[in-house]
């Protein structure tokens, strides 16, 4: 049974049936966008994560494992520009009132927006009349930022002095760590720092069961090499991970590597090239692997004022080391691996 043929309802109605995802606070009426992995889901998510483990950490000579803090100084997310740059472009729809995010508008219209600035992707909207798909209007509000992040509060006072943050990702918490790992292990570069753990995102249209929602799981590799071995270190992990996920039953047939044209970099990145595989929506990315350069170790030195080089004890040198990255969603590795494995047989006029 190709994925095309496959659909989410069938899936969703399947998990919850047999104990792998139920709908959270579902005897409240739930809360949007909020699962809980049952007795199977929750066995089955542990294998995933269990299997990545094993392969990233375990039995790699390169790597080694960090389980950091979800609350984190919130001049960490300073450093990292998520305080001023995490956000996504909102508009809403004048007439019903919900709330969408305008490059997403643009990317169902089949148009990649990256790089776009908010004049443009109004301008596009405008112009290839775009409406509002829940009630069909074209009237929406100017294009805004809305910042990702979950706020939050650590003391007895409300006050922008204990003004504090979810993390929205897991890897600055192992870039802060980098100068204690790298001095307690005693490892030369180029090694890794694998992590798995919670993140959050207050995300404008999360949806489409467990691919995008505001609670989620990372499975990350933040790889520190020296400066100009980065790119041979990128095709090194990329094809690491596609190997990973092809060992574990994904079929090559709904897998594709995406390489981001010059103009979707970030601006730290200087290669990404995203896994995406074929759910019952549609092509969507399962996994991120970017060439990081030394953007974060830089930030992080110049807003701490503390030294994170690297010194090199065979050419005596001094320097911050390039990362590469590759980000992999247990939630959304899961749900692959529930689609890939979901078949129906007809037998008589009876459908299993």
């Amino acid at each position: 049974m190709l994925n095309s043929e496959k659909t989410m309802e069938a899936i969703v109605a399947l998990c919850k049936g047999r104990g792998f995802v139920y709908p959270g606070s579902e005897i409240y009426g739930g809360l949007s966008n909020s699962w809980d992995y049952g007795p199977l889901g929750v066995e089955f998510k542990n294998n995933v994560k269990k299997a990545w483990w094993k392969k990233f950490v375990q039995e790699n000579p390169y790597n080694v494992g960090l389980d950091s803090a979800i609350l984190m100084n919130p001049q960490v997310w300073v450093a990292s520009g998520h305080v001023g740059g995490f956000s996504d472009p909102l508009m809403d729809c004048k007439d019903c009132k919900t709330r969408h995010r305008a490059d997403k508008l643009i990317e169902d219209a089949g148009v990649n927006p990256a790089g776009w600035s908010f004049e443009q992707m109004s301008q596009y909207i405008k112009d290839n009349n775009i409406c509002c798909p829940d009630c069909g209007s074209c009237n929406f509000t100017d294009i805004r930022k809305f910042n990702l992040m979950f706020k939050t509060f650590q003391g007895v006072t409300e006050d922008a002095k204990n003004e504090i943050f979810l993390r929205p990702e897991t890897a600055q918490g192992i870039f802060v760590n980098f100068p204690n790992i790298q001095r307690t292990t005693r490892r030369k570069v180029p090694f890794g720092v694998c992590q798995i753990g919670k993140s959050f995102r207050n995300e404008i249209t999360p949806g489409n069961f467990i691919f995008r929602i505001r609670e989620f799981e990372q499975m990350e590799l933040e790889f520190f090499c020296k400066p100009g071995t980065e790119l041979d270190w990128f095709a090194y992990w990329k094809q690491f991970c596609k190997d990973w996920l092809l060992n574990l039953g994904i079929k090559e047939e709904n897998l594709r590597l995406r390489d981001h044209e010059a103009k979707e970099l970030s601006h730290y990145s200087n290669a990404t090239t995203d896994f995406e595989f074929v759910f019952p929506f549609g092509w969507g990315e399962l996994w991120g692997v970017a060439s990081r350069t030394n953007f974060d170790l830089t930030q992080h030195q110049n807003t701490s004022g503390k030294s994170l080089e690297y010194f090199d004890p065979e050419t005596n040198e001094k320097y911050l080391p390039y990362v590469i990255e590759p980000s992999l969603g247990a939630d959304r590795v899961v749900l692959a691996f529930l689609c890939a494995a979901y078949d129906e047989e007809n037998i008589g006029t009876e459908e299993n």
